[in-house]
């Protein structure tokens, strides 16, 4: 998992498929760019040719001496058991948006399945059938992704509302940012109970604005008909969000941007200087965060997003950061745990498309298929995979 390797993207569907044959994957962290290690079976090496994924075939004294050197204590490296395979939903409306979502491009084009589940399926407790949630670029305040101001004559905008109003009065709500509100407080204990979620772009921040304002109304009257209250921000509550705190929300309707958490419309970087690095972590003692940053780039190329990254004086002590530049004191990947689960958050929309705007076509993965960026996305579909089995007592 190199830069020999001709699809970095595509090697993660053939690790998935070879767990769902019954078959080992070992992850060999810091080896080689994060590579996966399969005892040779022809049917394996088959579909790796038709795959495109680029292999070696290696003696076993080769691998006996390769594995004597990952487990040696002096050298940064780990080999992880890839137990099961994940069931993955994807946390999507089921109408169609002028935009699409990175991590159903790359779970498409790595061929692993996945279901699509909204607001109705959560509230009626159906998350517990699924090991790994996705977040698709969403809103939960209920202002509909701030889009009134640019967009409010849009058919898609309106059919967006419509859609979403006569979904929340089905459900029993009388306000869409009360069924959002619901949405995320399912979403918060399916994690706490053991559940894995990673969200993109505006599903991190207005995630925790949302939960923060738990019984607060912060939207104006476009959104939800009243008023917002305008004593919002004392009301805010931070000891309920995931990853942010002390927060400062952003008033103005007509703004694309719910809060000072995303540095979008303060950021000075520009895509020629854009970048972020990811940091290093011990294997042998920090093993979540060192799958999660597995890569054959350590720098990666920033991208943008409505929540392109996120403040870093605003992120929690408790988290961790897994990539940011620190010249711009902006964050844009981290990881949590919140009770028995574990939540990972990843700045901007589309890895390939520094500005991806309403409208714009679909990233066609095949003309990235090593993107660093999209591989730290398929580093969280793998990661519940090497969860550890309970042990008997």
């Amino acid at each position: 998992m190199d830069e020999d390797q001709k699809n970095h993207l595509k090697a993660y569907g053939i690790a998935y498929w070879t767990i769902s044959k019954q078959l080992e994957v070992d992850w060999l962290l810091n080896y080689r760019g994060g590579s996966f290690l399969i005892k040779y079976n022809k049917t394996v090496e088959d579909e790796l040719k038709i795959r495109g994924v680029s292999y070696e075939v290696m003696a076993d004294g080769k691998v006996t001496n390769l594995l004597n050197e990952i487990s040696d204590p002096a050298v940064n490296m780990e080999m992880v058991k890839l137990e099961k395979i994940p069931k993955i939903a994807v946390y999507s409306p089921k109408s169609k948006l002028p935009w699409d979502d990175a991590v159903t491009l790359v779970l498409t084009y790595a061929e692993i399945p996945y279901e699509v589940i909204y607001d109705d399926d959560i509230l009626q407790d159906k998350l517990s059938k699924y090991d790994w949630l996705h977040l698709h670029h969403e809103d939960f305040t209920g202002q509909y992704g701030r889009f009134w101001a640019n967009f409010r004559y849009a058919t898609w905008y309106q059919e967006d509302v419509k859609n979403q109003e006569n979904l929340a009065k089905r459900m029993g709500y009388k306000k869409v940012s009360e069924m959002k509100l619901a949405v995320a407080k399912h979403i918060k204990e399916y994690c706490a109970g053991g559940g894995f979620l990673f969200a993109m772009c505006s599903g991190t921040d207005s995630f925790d604005i949302a939960v923060a304002a738990d019984g607060v109304d912060i939207c104006a009257q476009m959104f939800d008909g009243d008023a917002a209250d305008p004593n919002a921000q004392s009301k805010l509550d931070f000891n309920k969000t995931l990853a942010f705190q002390n927060f400062k929300l952003d008033n103005n309707p007509m703004n694309y941007e719910f809060s000072d958490i995303d540095v979008t419309q303060t950021r000075t970087l520009n895509q020629t200087n854009d970048y972020f690095t990811l940091f290093d972590f011990s294997a042998k003692w920090d093993l979540v965060p060192t799958m999660l940053t597995q890569d054959h780039d350590k720098v990666i190329k920033g991208f943008m997003g409505q929540t392109t990254a996120f403040k870093k004086s605003l992120v929690k002590t408790s988290v961790t950061v897994l990539g940011e530049n620190k010249g711009a004191a902006e964050v844009r990947y981290l990881h949590g745990e919140i009770g028995k689960g574990q939540f990972t958050f990843y700045g901007g929309h589309d890895p390939e498309d520094y500005q991806h705007a309403v409208g714009d076509p679909p990233t066609d993965l095949n003309l990235h298929p090593n993107s660093p960026g999209y591989r730290l996305i398929l580093n969280n579909v793998l990661f519940p995979a090497a969860k550890k089995k309970p042990q008997k007592t």
